[in-house]
């Protein structure tokens, strides 16, 4: 493992359901990331780690197709896209925000039948949602509002998962289970961009890792290598105060 901002284009023939090739995103005359390559293939979890500020949502939502490169280019499915969100939505793509993205005044069924989503395969993944059914998402803990949108997202077996900080204020136990479901959707062959403040964990779960700092690939890796240098990636690039890892 070494610090490289170096293509990071599969080498091994397959195809990344999701790849940034040397983009450049910002907001105004404000530039934000700056030269990004990244990538991630069917069935493998990777996670982008870096401080707050370090430019990873605004990666996510470039990935998405919420912000529009001022450089570089995005390819889905080896084909480059400039399409909005939506239209990536259709091509198998599935954004999981901060944000709880969830309606607070429709009940969680409705929530379900709004999206059209099959809400048998909702509750295969997450049975406990069974007896919340009834319930407004406002009134669910913040669990169980994350558990309701990752489960829309993983029923309908996406080829890309885009998540960025699950984890916000949940318990360690939930975030387990969260984390446990996204690994079983990438072995079922979903590509998964994890963007999650939890660095161990996110290693835990993932197959490789990118850490962002200012905008730029600072050091790229499997994640299994990673986790045995947690400490000194830590110190070196994520310890700022900002970036807190309570659960282990």
């Amino acid at each position: 493992m070494s610090e490289t901002t170096a293509h990071t284009n599969s080498s091994d023939g397959v195809t990344p359901v999701i790849e940034a090739i040397g983009i450049d995103v910002g907001y105004g005359s404000v530039s934000v990331i700056k030269g990004m390559h990244l990538s991630v293939k069917p069935g493998e979890v990777v996670a982008l780690l870096g401080v707050n500020g370090a430019g990873k949502s605004t990666t996510v939502k470039a990935l998405a197709g919420e912000l529009r490169l001022t450089a570089g280019e995005i390819r889905l499915k080896g084909e480059v896209t400039t399409d909005p969100l939506h239209k990536r939505a259709r091509r198998g793509l599935r954004l999981i925000t901060e944000e709880r993205s969830v309606f607070m005044g429709l009940s969680a069924a409705d929530n379900l039948r709004l999206g059209g989503h099959n809400k048998d395969a909702v509750l295969e993944i997450f049975p406990e949602l069974e007896r919340l059914l009834r319930r407004k998402a406002g009134l669910l803990s913040g669990g169980e509002q994350q558990m309701l949108t990752l489960g829309r997202a993983l029923a309908s077996k996406p080829d890309i998962l885009l998540i960025d900080e699950l984890s916000l204020g949940l318990a360690p136990l939930v975030l387990e289970r969260l984390l446990t479901k996204v690994r079983e959707a990438a072995d079922s062959g979903t590509g998964v961009l994890l963007v999650e403040q939890h660095i161990r964990y996110a290693l835990e779960m993932s197959d490789r890792a990118y850490v962002l700092s200012r905008g730029q690939i600072v050091l790229q890796g499997d994640a299994a290598d990673m986790l045995l240098r947690v400490d000194e990636i830590e110190r070196s690039y994520l310890e700022s105060g900002e970036l807190a890892d309570t659960t282990h």
